[in-house]
């Protein structure tokens, strides 16, 4: 991979509710299946929660303890197979709390930076069950400047402006994002790559729980706001290039970060 190029694949996957043992076979079936694509991917990402969905009532008992069984399950994985990844997020516990976690693992499987949910969403119960982050997500990864955000998080323009100001070209969103809202996923994502001149790489999950139906549309969006791939609403993995040199092209010529005036806002 050149240190602008990449290629990305997003695991777009069903997640069976409360079943833990279910999910991390699953997930290591579609990360070998993602490897072994004609076009081996350089990042691979996983989508929200994936390990246990929302099973907040018995999330206590289910949640990965410090999350040590994704991290070494992913990280044995990246170090195998010298690939970056974004590992969705957990239920992690941690004491007697409970996070919404995302680990970063770059080629060698050393975990680069982990970000809990900081805005957590209340139509889904989140805040009787979980505790909300306290910092933002930030990492490096292959010498690039990077953001990480989860599902809700992409409705506060704030947080991702804060995480392009401190340099970063792409941004990471995994999700559980559910209908009947999907003109709002695709409109927020976009607008978060527009505004700020970043690639957005959001990865969501399909099927469903209970009465909530998730729909999938995992989407890479381009600097300008271009859709550079978008999936349907079954389980799949889409796989995109992007170049990181777009970001500093677009961002000379339409110079949004120079012409900020923040004393007046």
């Amino acid at each position: 991979m050149s240190e602008q190029k990449w290629n990305v694949s997003l695991i777009q996957m069903d997640v069976t509710i409360g079943q833990p043992e279910k999910n991390y076979i699953r997930v290591e079936q579609l990360l070998h299946e993602a490897i072994q694509a004609a076009t081996k991917p350089d990042l691979i990402i996983l989508p929200e929660m994936w390990n246990t969905g929302y099973a907040l009532e018995q999330i206590h008992a289910l949640a990965d303890e410090q999350g040590e069984r994704t991290k070494s399950l992913l990280s044995a994985f990246s170090q195998t197979n010298q690939v970056n990844i974004i590992g969705g997020s957990i239920a992690e516990r941690r004491g007697d709390q409970i996070y919404n976690t995302m680990y970063a693992f770059d080629r060698t499987g050393t975990v680069v930076a982990e970000y809990s949910k900081i805005h957590l969403f209340r139509l889904m119960d989140e805040e009787k069950y979980l505790t909300e982050g306290d910092r933002i997500g930030s990492l490096n990864i292959d010498g690039t400047q990077a953001g990480m955000m989860i599902c809700y998080d992409i409705r506060f323009p704030e947080l991702a402006r804060k995480l392009a100001l401190s340099g970063a070209k792409i941004l990471f969103v995994p999700a559980e994002w559910p209908h009947p809202r999907l003109h709002h996923w695709r409109t927020l994502l976009t607008a978060r790559a527009i505004e700020n001149q970043m690639y957005v790489v959001a990865c969501n999950r399909v099927g469903t729980s209970g009465t909530t139906a998730f729909f999938g549309h995992s989407m890479v969006i381009d600097p300008w706001g271009e859709i550079v791939s978008e999936g349907a609403e079954d389980e799949a993995i889409l796989t995109a290039s992007i170049d990181l040199a777009l970001v500093s092209e677009v961002r000379g010529r339409i110079p949004v970060f120079e012409d900020r005036r923040p004393e007046h806002y």
